[in-house]
């Protein structure tokens, strides 16, 4: 049997669910595609999408979860996104945003870490 699939969404926990909106979409231009909500509010769910293709992140907001930074270990699984335009005006962006938190000049790109650690690797649109 040969299985086709295709990307769909990748899911993060936040802790503060406006401050993660705001965050992706002053650092990365993504904005709200939709949004679940549990009928007893114990989660909600926001699909952040970049208007340029299919693929979706998915911020999940959990009540019970404490306010204090989920445990994110030693994973280093990451987000990677492309950005059109002038390269080092959108890493000076993110430098004044303060969220630039690697840097890998040799290689050419950088990561920035959203309000609850995650990392997201930057590299140019090609």
């Amino acid at each position: 049997m040969e299985i086709k699939s295709r990307f769909d969404h990748f899911n993060i926990n936040v802790t503060d669910l406006d401050r993660s909106i705001a965050f992706y979409d002053k650092a990365l231009g993504l904005r709200e595609t939709g949004r679940k909500e549990a009928s007893d509010g114990g989660f909600t769910l926001v699909y952040l999408g970049d208007g340029q293709s299919p693929f979706r992140l998915e911020l999940t907001w959990l009540r019970d979860h404490a306010t204090a930074p989920y445990e994110l270990g030693e994973n280093e699984s990451h987000l990677c996104m492309r950005v059109a335009g002038d390269y080092d005006a959108v890493r000076e962006h993110h430098r004044a945003m303060g969220c630039v938190c690697y840097e890998n000049h040799d290689m050419g790109l950088y990561f920035i870490n959203d309000p609850d650690d995650y990392w997201i690797e930057i590299l140019p649109l090609k």
